[in-house]
């Protein structure tokens, strides 16, 4: 190489974006279900992957996500006969998916423009032990107006209280993570096998699995518009038909078997204290002895909680 050569510029090499999967999950969500895929063609970041799954809609869902694939023909679509339930129905879009992050993506939901730049730029800041990303969400109406945000601004700070790094007993102990805000690394959920199809709902079970060998970080951002229900404001909450029940006791005893020490041991105690009341105070006496019963493997019981318990079984 001569002296030209040598001092010839050199070209910069730029680093490709990683792949980025957003699993878009659909259940007869046709009044939002433009403005969320609106949102998905709104965002900055390219490298996207974009899967459509409808399970099993009734309504104009279908139709409106045949739409959007044929004019978006990189988009992948699969339509369900039948309502697979959350957690098969994201697994088989996971199995499919080639990003190095994916995003759960629920159709009523709203991802604002740089919501996937950021949470990738925040994880390539951190270290690969890092699983999850997670932010803060404003709340929507079914009209798409502003409630609040997920956390409020307080003169203790956010509450919830975010956290982030190890947060394995602050995910057994409390609720504080914006389900919808949440970016994941592919490695995390290659480890735990994706969701456990056997479960209701997802997100405890996963914060728990996860929490145990991967870290968490909280971006103090607005990423997300997250829309309430009324509807789903649960009237049937803690009582014994709520299928939600079944899969929280479930992931408490995978918690139990995880624990290493008393001060994750006393977290999870919280959790089931918490459970247990509120199925006392439904009425639901039979789950909260199913609680208990856990609650004493903690070595954590109270004397209330013992009186609880004896309550339960009159009643039952």
């Amino acid at each position: 190489m001569d002296d030209a050569e040598k001092n010839a510029p050199q070209p910069i090499l730029i680093e490709p974006e990683p792949l980025v999967t957003i699993v878009a999950l659909c259940h007869n969500h046709a009044p939002f279900l433009r403005e969320a895929l609106d949102s998905i063609l709104a965002q900055t970041y390219s490298a996207l992957e974009v899967l459509l799954v409808d399970n099993g809609s009734t309504d104009a869902s279908p139709s409106i996500l045949r739409e959007y694939t044929a004019s978006n023909p990189a988009w992948k679509l699969t339509l369900h006969t039948q309502n697979l339930g959350l957690c098969a129905g994201f697994n088989q879009a996971f199995r499919q998916s080639r990003g190095a992050f994916l995003i759960d993506f629920a159709t009523d939901d709203v991802l604002l423009p740089q919501r996937v730049a950021q949470q990738v730029a925040a994880f390539q800041r951190l270290p690969a032990n890092y699983g999850v990303v997670y932010s803060d969400a404003e709340l929507i109406d079914e009209q798409s107006r502003f409630m609040r945000h997920h956390f409020r601004h307080t003169k203790k700070g956010l509450q919830p209280r975010p956290a982030s790094g190890d947060v394995f007993a602050d995910v057994l102990a409390r609720y504080f993570i914006s389900t919808p805000t949440m970016m994941m690394r592919r490695a995390t959920l290659d480890e735990l096998g994706g969701y456990d199809e056997t479960l209701y709902y997802e997100d405890f079970d996963f914060w728990v699995r996860a929490a145990r060998n991967w870290h968490f970080y909280f971006l103090d951002q607005v990423t997300t518009r997250k829309r309430k229900h009324p509807q789903a404001m649960s009237r049937t909450a803690y009582l014994p038909s709520d299928p939600h029940l079944d899969s929280t006791i479930q992931t408490c005893y995978k918690a139990r078997a995880l624990c290493k020490n008393p001060r994750e041991l006393a977290a999870l105690a919280v959790r089931l204290r918490w459970e247990m009341r509120q199925t006392v105070r439904w009425g639901n006496y039979m789950h909260a002895l199913a609680f208990y019963a856990l609650l004493r493997q903690t070595n954590n019981a109270h004397l209330l909680d013992r009186l609880l318990a004896g309550w339960s079984r009159l009643r039952c």
